[in-house]
């Protein structure tokens, strides 16, 4: 039945299905999200975490491996993962524990060829030395030196005492180490060979009274001898055949060659890098003038705006007061009419005559109403429209300071990308350049920067007040929008309230699954997932170091930590890495106090939510509320 049941998962994946998921795994472990090396230096599979075998030698886990993954018995996704680790094991790890550094070839030089004279087991003096004999008389150096200038030598040693035997002065004469020199010492030697002068001619003819100076280039037998400068070579030289110097010369040749390749590697490898950050920072300076060009568009489309908005309210509240004014003389008119009308009329009686005064109070008295209801009018218009001229210019200063903080803004960041770029010209031209173009041009950019560094400093120290002004006001309104939305939302949320620093209970019973009983399961994850809680919260427990990131010290997680390791070995990477999620969280929200605290959270992208997004979300549940209602 077992069989059967893995037969019928397998069918659910084709080949190259199976292929694909086994990419994705090898791709997890070259990302490194796999860990696979135990404390003690052995290797364990990581999908195995539930095995006792957690062990194992390279070559016992890479039969491991390939074995679970070519198994027709296994679940396809198993295969998939053992198919990965096995390609990870020969193609990754394999090559770099078995990596050789081939040395480079040795150059050819020219060397000598073998003839009678020079055979490649024949011990010479090294460096390349000659031998003078009979002198007649204790030459200087200097005077030795340009006598034989011919064969271009470096130095000459006199031995400034007479041999004992013949009564005559000795001197040995150096040449160049590399094989110029030697083909100038076998010169010399040549040179007096010819003239049968050479060391053959002075053995055959010792004894005898010798006249001339006689020479050739000194080997083992004058090394060891007992001649007077014997021991001025055994002092500065020693013996070595044509062979061991051909090999020692190519072996520092190619030591040489080695070092200058991978000097060359080191430079071209800095130059693509500053080619890189040179880029970089022209994409950043395109983007930074395109979002000026923006902000201004959207800045202009504002006040044009402002200004049609302006004009229209001035053009309807001047129309408004027209048309009162019409009214009002209007009605004025059709009094002064009813009071001329009335004046035409004589009271016949003293009655009428009394209704008549009555009538032209009343009359003057709503006359006198009207013009003081005018001159009221008139009044408020006055407030009126010195209100929208102080608005207008309220809103003028309001997007002129807004104008000049992002025109600050922009110089700020212009002359930080031009500090920028100059810093890398001027690494690029301390590699390209000769000395003195390189010092000229260091000063014109450091007189450049001196320029520049005073106002970038005020700046700065401007926008980093009002920076933290605008963060403390930010700070306060989300503390103030955690407050109340904690008692607002229920449910799941698109924004809700994240406890920073909670452990997630998850990963434990998925692990305690797999190493208990279905029954302790849930008791052990909870006990496990409370214990390690507790540990996150003790103030004396500090698992992280100290490393420097591009220039930068950066706090983080201790792998080597005795605990952790614990951890991770006993119940695997989903547990390792929710304890360390909690960490990191503490560690940054709460590193004084190590208790969790509320932040508010995006649900859906999982991650920190703005206060726009925050804001935009209330506005949006009210109006749906609202709407509701």
């Amino acid at each position: 039945m077992a069989g059967n049941d893995s037969s019928d998962e397998d069918s659910e994946f084709s080949d190259s299905e199976l292929d694909d998921y086994a990419d994705k795994a090898y791709l997890g472990f070259k990302d490194g999200n796999h860990r696979i090396l135990n404390p003690d230096g052995t290797l364990r599979c990581p999908f195995c975490a539930g095995k006792k075998k957690q062990d194992y030698q390279f070559k016992d886990l890479l039969q491991h491996a390939i074995g679970r993954g070519s198994s027709t018995s296994r679940k396809a996704k198993e295969k998939a993962n053992h198919l990965g680790f096995a390609r990870f094991l020969q193609n990754d790890l394999a090559l770099a524990a078995g990596l050789v550094v081939t040395p480079p070839p040795p150059p050819t030089a020219e060397t000598p060829s073998s003839n009678s004279s020079s055979s490649t087991d024949e011990l010479f003096v090294w460096p390349w030395v000659g031998m003078l004999v009979n002198l007649p008389m204790e030459d200087e150096g200097v005077l030795l030196k340009e006598q034989f200038s011919e064969f271009n030598p470096v130095n000459v040693i006199s031995s400034h005492e007479r041999d004992i035997e013949s009564g005559k002065f000795e001197a040995v004469i150096w040449f160049n180490r590399d094989w110029k020199g030697f083909k100038d010492a076998m010169a010399f030697e040549n040179h007096f060979k010819g003239k049968r002068l050479g060391k053959k001619d002075w053995n055959e003819k010792k004894g005898v009274n010798l006249t001339g100076i006689h020479g050739w280039i000194a080997r083992d037998d004058d090394y060891y001898s007992d001649r007077l400068v014997a021991k001025i070579l055994r002092k500065h030289g020693e013996l070595k055949t044509v062979a061991d110097v051909t090999e020692e010369q190519a072996r520092e040749n190619g030591m040489v060659v080695a070092a200058l390749a991978k000097k060359m590697e080191v430079r071209n490898k800095y130059l693509q890098e500053l080619e890189c950050r040179y880029n970089e920072t022209s994409i950043s300076l395109k983007n930074m003038m395109d979002a000026k060009a923006k902000i201004l568009q959207e800045y202009n489309e504002e006040m044009h705006n402002v200004q049609r908005k302006a004009r229209e309210n001035a053009r309807r509240i001047l129309m408004e007061n027209d048309k009162l004014k019409l009214e009002l003389e209007s009605k004025k008119k059709e009094i002064e009419q009813r009071c001329k009308e009335l004046n035409k009329y004589d009271a016949k009686n003293d009655g009428e005559k009394r209704n008549i005064d009555i009538e032209k109070e009343k009359t003057a008295l709503e006359n006198t109403n009207l013009e003081l209801a005018t001159i009221e009018k008139e009044r408020a218009d006055e407030e009126v429209k010195n209100l929208m001229e102080e608005q207008k210019r309220e809103k003028e200063v309001a997007f002129a300071r807004i104008l000049q903080l992002e025109n600050e803004l922009n110089q700020k960041q212009k002359l930080e990308l031009e500090i920028a770029q100059l810093k890398g010209k001027l690494k690029v031209m301390a590699h390209l350049q000769g000395e003195e173009d390189i010092d000229t041009k260091i000063k014109e950019i450091h007189n450049r920067l001196e320029e520049d560094k005073e106002g970038l400093e005020e700046l700065h120290n401007t926008l980093l007040t009002k920076e933290r002004e605008a963060n403390q006001e930010l700070n306060e309104a989300r503390a103030e929008l955690i407050g109340g939305l904690s008692k607002l939302l229920k449910g799941p949320t698109l924004i809700g309230i994240k406890r920073m620093g909670d452990l997630d209970i998850k990963p434990f019973e998925i692990a305690c699954k797999k190493k208990f009983s279905a029954e302790d399961a849930d008791i052990k994850a909870s006990e496990l997932c409370s214990s390690w809680d507790e540990e996150i919260r003790n103030p004396s427990w500090h698992p992280f170091k100290i490393i420097e990131h591009n220039g930068v010290n950066e706090e983080v997680i201790d792998e080597n930590d005795p605990k952790l390791k614990s951890l991770w070995i006993d119940f695997g990477d989903d547990v390792y890495n929710a304890v360390k999620k909690a960490l990191l969280e503490i560690n940054e929200y709460n590193p004084s106090g190590r208790y969790p605290v509320a932040e508010l959270w995006n649900c859906k992208e999982d991650r920190k939510a703005t206060m726009r997004e925050v804001i935009h979300y209330i506005v949006k549940q009210f109006k749906a509320r609202k709407a509701r209602r």
